[in-house]
């Protein structure tokens, strides 16, 4: 199929559809297939309300329009058309992936930049192959940078995302402890995170690193990077300030810059996004003003006082690198009474049962009052102590709740996007609140 056909379709139309669901009259409709879905079952309907084109793989759809376009893989085809579209357009693209913290990078970057350029970032969770792609078409001639999230739980993955975006800036959060299942253990998680580093030196492309990360300088070699950092050799420096329970301030290029962000493992974060300032050269004072008016949501590190008690709502995901740091965190908020409330973490494969248990044994040794654990894989460890309660599921732990004085002035919410912890703040909304 002629990729150049398809892109005059494409600039023609309203954007990309890939369900009908969401179907607006004008969109180029993608037939994409997936493990309970077909989309080829759909661009009939799509074409009768009104879609400019449709992209099929199915070769048996007997579809009577001009604007059919049958190839061999819808999804394959979808991506190429991003690259496609990437590359006419030439915008500068920052791609990062990593273990832990990358959403919010990504957000800070994004507000920080945004104070003087015209931006397009990754929205939700379309972080995958279909996301990236989709993220990228959304690009027009008025964006005059994209910031791209990626997003992988197997090797291999984050070199196809590369390929599709083919990045000028590739960046890497950290690596972690985070689906260990997918990519066999952490030297696993190493090799294919760092997919990005080897992308970017094979086409001779930017990179930045934490100077403070060994792994990260190990990954990248003899390669000519810029880095960020605590020691006198990074290209950035910066240094903390203070932390308190509901801000986060540094010192970077000599001016002190301040973030309302919970937990020190979000300084990197900060230093990260005010290198990108800095290189794409945004003011101090416009840095600052994007600092201020980024504001944690969606679950991550997210700062809630309900009654008496201060909530730290980090619920979207976890894994045993981002409990650590959180769990670290929490243990120098100094509220007099605090409890952690922790939940199952997912696709850790084998490593499962240990990483459950040694987690717990952690919380035994911190400055925290009471953990309530939450799921089959903390219940089923066999670690005993007072102030360890285990249950099953978030019903059961709620109806505990229920029945028991609270007396905690601080409490740290944290596990598996799988739990739903986030249920939680209504449930203690309607429970503390006279």
């Amino acid at each position: 199929m002629d990729i150049a056909s398809l892109y005059a379709a494409f600039v023609k139309s309203k954007g990309i559809c890939t369900d009908t669901r969401n179907f607006k009259k004008g969109t180029l409709f993608f037939a994409l297939q997936g493990l309970n879905f077909n989309g080829n079952s759909f661009a009939k309907k799509a074409l009768e309300d009104g879609a400019v084109a449709v992209v099929i793989d199915d070769p048996n759809l007997q579809l009577k329009s001009k604007n059919v376009y049958l190839v061999d893989n819808a999804l394959e085809t979808l991506q190429a058309l991003a690259t496609y579209h990437r590359l006419k357009l030439k915008t500068p693209i920052i791609a990062l992936t990593g273990s832990n913290g990358k959403t919010t990078t990504k957000e800070l970057i994004r507000a920080v930049l945004s104070e003087k350029y015209h931006v397009l970032a990754t929205e939700g969770n379309l972080n995958n192959h279909i996301g990236v792609p989709l993220t990228l078409l959304k690009l027009n001639a008025n964006h005059q940078i994209g910031i791209i999230e990626m997003g992988a739980n197997h090797p291999n993955e984050i070199a196809q995302l590369c390929e599709i975006t083919l990045p000028d800036w590739g960046y890497i959060t950290n690596f972690g402890k985070a689906h260990l299942e997918g990519f066999g253990g952490i030297d696993g998680v190493i090799r294919s995170k760092s997919e990005m580093y080897r992308h970017q030196i094979k086409h001779q492309k930017n990179i930045l690193i934490n100077a403070d990360d060994y792994e990260q300088i190990k990954q990248v070699g003899d390669y000519n990077v810029l880095a960020f950092g605590n020691n006198e050799e990074a290209d950035y420096q910066w240094n903390e300030i203070k932390t308190s329970e509901d801000c986060l301030s540094i010192q970077f290029q000599n001016k002190i810059y301040t973030a309302a962000l919970y937990g020190e493992y979000n300084l990197n974060n900060i230093a990260a996004a005010l290198t990108f300032a800095a290189l794409f050269k945004v003011s101090p004072k416009d840095r600052q003003k994007g600092l201020s008016s980024y504001v944690s949501k969606n679950n991550r590190s997210q700062l809630i006082q309900i009654h008496q008690t201060q909530f730290i709502l980090d619920a979207y995901n976890a894994n045993p690198s981002s409990m650590r740091v959180a769990l670290n965190a929490f243990d120098k908020n100094r509220k007099t009474k605090k409890a952690v409330i922790l939940g199952d973490m997912k696709e850790l494969g084998n490593m499962s049962d240990q990483e459950h248990l040694s987690l717990l044994k952690n919380c035994l040794e911190l400055s925290i009052n009471h953990i309530y654990a939450i799921g089959p894989n903390f219940s089923s460890t066999a670690l005993k102590d007072d102030r360890i309660s285990k249950f099953q599921s978030l019903e059961l732990l709620m109806g505990h709740l229920e029945s028991t004085p609270w007396t905690f002035s601080a409490v740290l919410i944290k596990g598996s996007r799988a739990l739903t912890l986030e249920k939680l703040i209504p449930f203690f909304e309607k429970l503390l609140n006279p």
